[in-house]
């Protein structure tokens, strides 16, 4: 079997960032629906992108700490196994994309009503769009990654991400955040690919 790619490598500051801004993808979406239904101030973006970006730096370190616990035990087939949760992650973020609009209108006009309600409503939603992040993380262990920098990175980025989409939710509509669902989807499945290829020595490092 081919020795074990660098994580520098693996994880290069170019893949960490598709990385995150893939997994900022659903929050995205999540916060263009909120966005859709009222106009929050800048403030109230900027505390409710806070809360998105705080979920979604937890979820990979509680995968990332499953995957560890089980690395040991598929070390021959590790990468196969990151090349399939990264790919499944990306898959079902397309397949959401390209649902039928009338199907995401139901899907998140209830989330803006409940997320407007209170704390507890948006950390719900936060929760909801994280938990493909959880999956990620258990791939991140088993490519043995930096994932206190990538959870920052992460975290970050969906704050950023989902503040962008609550100020902007009201002008661009839902459609813009299926766009970016789309795209996130594809680049995981790009990265899961490029890791994958050059564990098999297909790509060069």
């Amino acid at each position: 079997m081919p020795g074990r790619v660098p994580v520098s490598i693996m994880m290069s500051p170019f893949a960490i960032a598709v990385l995150s801004l893939s997994m900022s993808a659903d929050a995205f979406a999540a916060a263009i629906g909120r966005g859709a239904q009222h106009r929050p101030t800048l403030p109230q973006a900027l505390r409710s992108g806070l809360v998105f970006g705080v979920v979604e730096a937890i979820t990979p370190l509680i995968g990332f700490a499953l995957g560890v616990a089980a690395a040991g035990f598929v070390e021959a087939v590790d990468h196969w196994i990151a090349f399939g949760l990264l790919g499944a992650v990306g898959a079902r973020m397309i397949w959401e994309a390209l649902k039928r609009d009338e199907d995401a209108t139901e899907a998140t006009a209830p989330v803006g009503k409940a997320v407007s309600r209170g704390l507890l409503a948006l950390i719900a939603t936060a929760v909801g769009t994280s938990i493909d992040a959880g999956a990620v993380g258990v791939g991140l262990a088993l490519l043995e990654a930096n994932i206190w920098l990538i959870a920052f990175c992460i975290g970050f980025t969906t704050f950023v991400m989902a503040s962008i989409g609550l100020l902007i939710g009201k002008a661009a509509g839902t459609r813009l955040g299926k766009v970016a669902e789309l795209l996130g989807g594809l680049a995981l499945i790009a990265l899961g690919s490029k890791i994958l290829l050059e564990h098999l020595g297909v790509l060069a490092g």
